[in-house]
């Protein structure tokens, strides 16, 4: 798990040189190295920070290269991404101050935003429920999630957790 802050740019990474490892000889053998393994990028989006700290313990311990970030409200979600930062998942709370997790979905949809947004909710009821998919989202679950679903969320990304 790693945390970032928010706003924080990545820089990208460039090669420089002409692609080839020099041997000691200097004969310029080329390398073949395994491209490094890209890593799940997870945006938490609630203002309860025990859901907050329970979602990124789980985000950690799902396996494999997963790194996560927190967001008290929708705004700060949808101003990361308008900073430029993207996230392969978003586990976006409904009811939140400031900006709702169904506006800030129907948000980061108009942007063109295409990440998973899966909504993370105390309503239990399906017409509940039906309301925030049609904001945007790609799945809903009742919160606070567990290990199982949140590997069945990354499942259906074809991500192996």
């Amino acid at each position: 798990m790693s945390k970032q802050v928010a706003g924080a740019a990545s820089l990208p990474s460039r090669s420089v040189g002409s692609g080839k490892a020099e041997m000691g000889d200097g004969t310029g053998v080329s390398s073949t190295t395994a491209p490094a393994k890209k890593k799940l990028s997870v945006l938490i989006v609630d203002d309860d920070l025990m859901i907050r700290t329970i979602h990124t313990i789980l985000v950690s311990r799902v396996g494999g290269e997963v790194e996560s970030q927190v967001a008290e409200n929708g705004k700060v979600a949808v101003d990361l991404f308008r900073s430029g930062k993207s996230f392969d998942v978003v586990l976006m709370d409904w009811e939140m101050p400031v900006m709702n997790g169904i506006e800030a979905t129907k948000e980061l949809r108009n942007m063109g935003v295409s990440s998973m947004i899966v909504g993370v909710t105390s309503h239990s009821m399906d017409t509940e429920k039906d309301t925030f998919m049609a904001a945007g989202l790609d799945d809903c679950y009742e919160k606070p999630l567990s290990i199982k679903i949140l590997k069945d969320i990354l499942q259906k990304m074809k991500i192996d957790a």
